[in-house]
């Protein structure tokens, strides 16, 4: 367990030192659950958004995206059950005020050690984490975020940020398949933020109040749904293995009948062997027709499907494969990290005691390459930069000038940078440069000319 905490603590230091992530508002004292995606981070975000996208959208013929208002018309969650039943059971101490989630209480007693034959049945079992004092009795707790639409407050201005991204799906179901012509089977996948006033949050940016989902809605002919399902099943498999996630690090988790959401006919969750523990990573879900169901219920618009082959007119079921992008992030550099002990580095002014690498997917590395002259001086420091710039037009490209040229190969290997270029001053005669490879720490002289090339044949765009 001391080892698995100190891999924690060594990758949010790495995140806050190197500009992955920051926590929000930090010249303030920060904010609860909050943080923002620094300059790599926001890189690295981007990259898994656009691979998701390429993937799962852009790369499949029965695929279409939309991106949906955040603050809809509160109605879309009445017909959901958000409104009605959105909602956690929460505890006070009586003691310290603090609140917590029960459910979140009673998981994190049956993970210690001793209780995994014997787990308490009850919340009067537990007394509150901080102090010890007593506990409440649970009462629930509705997570969305309240808002007000227009000049006054009053109930009829009520409205809600989001507390999911599958809404703006539904409601936009009947467009899409009209406007894009579709036949089923087809999905529709979006990428966006959603909100929850969450009670508990933990673990870094695995659990915040405002997180990004990268989500689809996959509308079946419901005889076809195991076929469905399969299919979603291993292209959520082959995602996990693009993300470099080891398959030793991953569980997939078919949930039973009696944990299931009572709409569900077939869950798996995909969960992922953080350093704080095994958590829920992905879901995958058979929801049957309960979401258009319910929209068509409220709405009075009919959103049934009218297959013209079989003149058959049914509501389509929906197949929804959700993936959280700051669980993403966090599983691709928790996969990705890896320390070496007295260090790898062949040059004499490294230091020697613990070198840290983030051996990052070349599609998601933040930059892909660095430029590294030897010398700050002329011609050096110039062609340096010239050549930076001319790869800049297909990859994100880092211009490094300082340190020793030892420090700066670890500072791109912390960041998870594949190849660095460095211009030395035979490089002024033989218009050669030396590319070194992040994994192998091999080496090669490339022609400047053909850097351009080479580094298509390496990386994929």
């Amino acid at each position: 367990m001391d080892t698995e905490v100190s891999k924690m603590d060594k990758l949010i230091s790495l995140c806050k030192r190197r500009g992955f992530i920051f926590p929000s508002s930090e010249i303030y004292g920060g904010f609860s659950a909050a943080y923002d995606f620094g300059p790599l981070g926001v890189e690295l975000a981007n990259n898994i958004k656009r691979a998701w996208w390429n993937m799962f959208v852009r790369g499949r013929e029965d695929m279409v995206g939309v991106d949906a208002a955040i603050i809809m018309n509160p109605k879309v969650w009445e017909a959901s059950g958000h409104i009605q039943n959105f909602s956690d059971p929460l505890v006070d101490c009586k003691r310290c005020h603090q609140r917590f989630r029960a459910d979140h209480l009673l998981e994190a007693r049956t993970a210690q050690p001793g209780y995994d034959k014997e787990k308490p049945l009850a919340l009067k079992d537990l007394k509150c984490p901080e102090c010890g004092g007593e506990l409440t009795e649970s009462r629930q707790f509705n997570l969305m975020f309240k808002t007000s639409i227009g000049p006054v407050e009053d109930s009829a201005s009520v409205a809600y940020l989001r507390p999911e991204t599958a809404g703006g799906i539904f409601v936009n179901y009947k467009n899409v398949q009209q406007t894009m012509r579709k036949k089923l089977p087809f999905g529709i996948g979006q990428i966006g933020k959603a909100f929850r006033n969450e009670i508990t949050v933990e673990n870094y940016i695995f659990r915040t109040r405002e997180f990004e989902q990268m989500e689809i809605e996959y509308f079946i002919n419901p005889k076809n749904w195991q076929a469905s399902f399969e299919e979603w099943l291993e292209a959520m498999k082959k995602w996990c293995k693009f993300l470099g996630l080891k398959e030793e690090d991953l569980v997939y988790h078919e949930i039973p009948d009696d944990e299931r959401a009572f709409y569900s006919k077939r869950t798996v969750d995909v969960e992922f062997k953080f350093p704080f523990g095994q958590k829920e990573l992905y879901g995958l879900a058979y929801r049957t027709d309960y979401d258009l169901g319910k929209h068509q219920q409220f709405s009075g618009e009919d959103l049934n499907y009218l297959d013209a082959e079989t003149n058959e007119k049914f509501l389509p079921h929906v197949i929804e494969p959700s993936f959280g992008l700051q669980r993403s992030v966090m599983a691709v550099l928790s996969s990705s990290f890896e320390e070496i002990a007295g260090g790898r580095s062949t040059t004499t002014e490294s230091n020697k005691d613990v070198e840290m690498v983030l051996r990052l997917p070349y599609d998601l590395a933040p930059v892909k390459v660095a430029i590294l002259p030897l010398s700050k001086k002329e011609p050096l420091s110039s062609m340096g930069k010239e050549i930076a710039q001319s790869l800049r037009q297909f990859w994100n490209v880092q211009y490094d000038e300082t340190a020793a040229i030892g420090r700066r190969y670890r500072r791109q290997d912390e960041i998870g940078t594949p190849f660095c270029v460095t211009i030395d001053f035979d490089s002024v005669e033989d218009k050669k440069v030396t590319v070194r490879d992040r994994d192998t720490m091999e080496q090669e002289r490339v022609l400047i000319t053909e850097l351009a090339s080479y580094f298509k044949n390496k990386l994929s765009y």
